[in-house]
């Protein structure tokens, strides 16, 4: 069996093709029987892959989940629970943080919370592994890359199949030369999505922590659209 080791562990996919490589090589070398210990930020979604995933791999032990609806994190401790594997939950990631026994986090939340949730987890000391997109801006992700430098954090994207082998080939035949300057680029994607309407403003339910879920958005009234949205694949719900 493989060695894991904070480098080469999650090297491998989550579904869908993540590529996860979350190990940081300024953390202590590990003993062969110490797992590496996950959180997953965001679970209603995309963030249940990143669980499914976890738990196939050796030497990776989810010891948290986090997110905002109670609902959904009780949902997702029952199977540890009924296996009698314990994991803690929160609905507040600033709690999760403050917890010096996870390693690294993945992050699947709704797309405002990425960039926020990488550099907190980065002054944390934790390594990060964060779904697309990583910021709504540029300024937003020089900031990721800054505080990953700053407290020798590894953090990686998932840009899914932009990392996989063949893309990496072409890229490298690009800037080999080997076609000449390279001018002019163009991109495609065909993924039209229609209107969801609109929903009266009501108040948030009980099971659902509105304020924690805007975060660093612009403070709004809560009205279903708003929390039942999708985006990069995942349920807006999902912190």
């Amino acid at each position: 069996m493989q060695h894991i080791t904070r480098r080469n562990f999650l090297k491998g996919s989550v579904a869908a093709g993540v590529g996860l490589a979350l190990a940081s090589p300024f953390s202590r070398v590990r003993g062969a029987n110490d797992d590496i210990r996950v959180a997953v930020v965001g679970i209603n979604g995309r963030g249940g892959s990143h669980i499914d995933e976890f738990r196939k791999m050796a030497g990776v032990r989810i010891v948290a989940l986090c997110d905002v609806d109670r609902k959904v994190l009780a949902s997702r401790a029952k199977p540890f629970a009924d296996k009698n594997k314990k994991v803690d939950t929160y609905v507040d990631i600033r709690k999760l943080l403050e917890n010096k026994d996870i390693d690294a986090i993945s992050i699947a939340t709704t797309n405002h919370w990425h960039s926020l949730a990488t550099i907190w987890a980065c002054q944390a000391g934790k390594d990060v592994y964060v779904e697309k997109p990583c910021s709504h801006n540029v300024f937003e992700g020089r900031k990721c890359v800054e505080a990953a430098r700053k407290y020798k954090r590894i953090v990686q994207h998932g840009t899914q199949s932009r990392s996989e082998e063949e893309w990496a080939k072409q890229i490298a035949a690009v800037q080999s030369g080997k076609y000449g300057k390279l001018l002019v680029s163009k991109g495609y994607c065909c993924k039209p999505r229609w209107s969801i309407g609109f929903k009266p403003f009501t108040k948030p339910p009980e099971y659902l922590d509105f304020n924690i879920w805007l975060g660093p958005a612009p403070e709004q009234p809560y009205h279903e659209n708003t929390t039942t949205g999708t985006g990069s694949g995942t349920s807006a719900t999902e912190i």
